[in-house]
């Protein structure tokens, strides 16, 4: 699952589509998720670093990135890749 190549990000957590022209604002924490997303990361990798980050359980931490990247789905922000 890839971020698309031609969105933006800021450190700030300002995220630019100039395919649309839509922009979103997301917390500290998203611009982290975008940026291993941009890395090629896995979910479950997605979701080690985090738990190894911040004090919050498993179950927790796997619902909200799996929201996160529902979001980014919803928005057109991660590339459909289609199965082989």
């Amino acid at each position: 699952m890839n971020i698309n190549k031609n969105i933006a990000v800021s450190d700030s957590g300002f995220v630019f589509n100039p395919t649309t022209g839509e922009s979103y604002s997301v917390n500290p924490i998203g611009v982290e998720i975008i940026e291993m997303l941009k890395q090629e990361k896995s979910i479950d990798e997605i979701n080690q670093v985090l738990i190894g980050r911040y004090n919050a359980d498993v179950v927790t931490i796997d619902k909200d990135v799996s929201d996160f990247i529902n979001l980014l789905k919803l928005y057109s922000l991660i590339e459909n890749q289609n199965a082989a």
